[in-house]
């Protein structure tokens, strides 16, 4: 079933699988070119740890019940969808590439950069691992450094470096096979954070030099721009949940309970808490009510919170742009709902922080629930995903088709980003006998 159409628009699907929540988003671009969203379907994640499949059968129940209440909100039936994959698995490393050209006279075409990015597919991985995304940093055409777009340049050799991102394959086709399972086509699979960088992340902030902080329940991503060009992923194993576990631990109280304080009462900045309001929870049949400080649940609370952000500082200096980074952090995902996260993370790291919500590509008179931080990375894959309907086919071809004005204004070497996603599926495809 191919992606359907709705007043010559074609429809996206996008599927967010993540620790707490499986969300289901379909939508279109308007004339405006902004992101129509259609229907969404958001239900409790069960079969997923720290953004890994771990139980088929609950996740598969999960994406069924999903798609199910998107369909019944977008009033149409679902084919094709984009996934998201996430996970302490997720891998970066950086390589250089030369092409050394036999027209030197010739001006440089897309087909020769398409060459340079294709081989960095052939690189030698750890058993398991597979390429997800290659990005282009920046290339260099014979003695010519530091060239953005070398398109229309003449030159014998044509080099570049490159930012690789790698997944386990297991991992890859665990979340094929659930998706399968419920009746539905895998389009294309986008890591996260980068889908959730397109969602909240400003054209400027990251010409400006921008580190997109994205705590969701399993884990924290870290996906650090300058110059309009990714340059540094990071995946770090805390994320919300291990902030509930504390406050279960500390409080003595159920994992229910401690969520719902976390949620309601909890501060990542225990010296905002002035009055200290005594929280009563109620105990057990036939026993006595606990009662909780607002100003201890807020410590347990900080403490988690800071060592996740010690992480988050020990990246941005290992990536060489902590001085860099004029835009400062843009914190997204469920975990940046906790109330003075961004001043503990200003506290913390210096930099200016704010918290991103995914509604910069959203047509005008958008759910107000989807004005979310939760809903970033399904928005940002809707986004891309409808970006694909342009550029790729169902052969996975990368298409060298007139580029989308909206995807060039970030910076020239977007236009290769938008088509390096169709390198994806054709990967996890082309080891069918692997096993699970």
């Amino acid at each position: 079933m191919n992606d359907i159409k709705r007043n010559d628009r074609q429809i996206a699907i996008a599927l967010d699988i993540g620790t707490t929540k499986v969300c289901a988003m379909a939508g279109c671009k308007n004339e405006y070119g902004k992101i129509e969203v259609l229907g969404v379907g958001t239900v409790k994640s069960e079969g997923v740890s720290r953004g890994v499949v771990s139980n088929i059968d609950k996740t598969v129940k999960a994406i069924n019940e999903a798609i199910q209440i998107a369909q019944k909100n977008a009033k149409t039936k679902f084919g094709r969808v984009h996934v998201g994959i996430a996970g302490q698995h997720i891998k970066s490393i950086h390589h250089h590439g030369l092409l050394v050209r036999h027209e030197p006279e010739a001006e440089i075409n897309e087909a020769d950069v398409s060459k340079l990015i294709s081989d960095m597919h052939k690189l030698v991985l750890p058993p398991g691992d597979k390429i997800l995304h290659v990005f282009p940093q920046e290339f260099t055409v014979d003695d010519e450094t530091n060239i953005v777009d070398p398109i229309g340049m003449s030159g014998v050799r044509l080099e570049a470096n490159f930012h690789i991102i790698t997944g386990q394959i297991s991992a890859s086709r665990n979340i094929l096979r659930c998706v399968e399972k419920v009746g539905l086509e895998v389009a294309d699979i986008t890591l996260e954070p980068i889908a959730s960088s397109k969602a909240v992340v400003t054209p400027e902030e990251k010409e400006a030099g921008v580190a997109l902080v994205d705590i969701g329940g399993g884990t924290t991503d870290i996906t650090i721009f300058k110059d309009g060009i990714i340059r540094h992923t990071s995946v770090i194993p805390f994320g919300g949940n291990v902030v509930t576990n504390d406050i279960k631990e500390g409080c003595t109280v159920m994992k229910d309970q401690a969520e719902k304080l976390k949620v309601k009462f909890g501060s990542a900045l225990s010296e905002e808490i002035t009055d200290n309001r005594i929280i009563t929870i109620p105990g057990f049949r036939g026993k006595d009510f606990k009662e909780i400080s607002e100003k201890n649940l807020s410590k347990i609370i900080e403490a988690r919170v800071r060592e996740i952000f010690d992480y988050v500082l020990w990246e941005i200096k290992r990536s060489g742009y902590e001085s860099k980074l004029i835009a400062g952090i843009v914190l997204t995902g469920g975990g940046s709902l906790l109330k003075n996260i961004e001043l503990l993370s200003e506290n913390h790291t210096g930099l200016t922080t704010r918290i991103g919500q995914p509604v910069e590509h959203l047509a005008h008179g958008y759910s107000s629930v989807l004005a979310n931080p939760i809903y970033s990375t399904a928005v940002g894959l809707l986004g891309i995903a409808i970006d694909n309907l342009q550029y790729s086919s169902t052969s996975n071809v990368i298409s060298e088709e007139n580029e989308d004005d909206s995807v060039n204004s970030e910076s020239p070497t977007n236009k290769w980003y938008s088509k390096l996603f169709t390198y994806t599926k054709d990967f996890f495809e082309s080891n069918p006998d692997t096993e699970l």
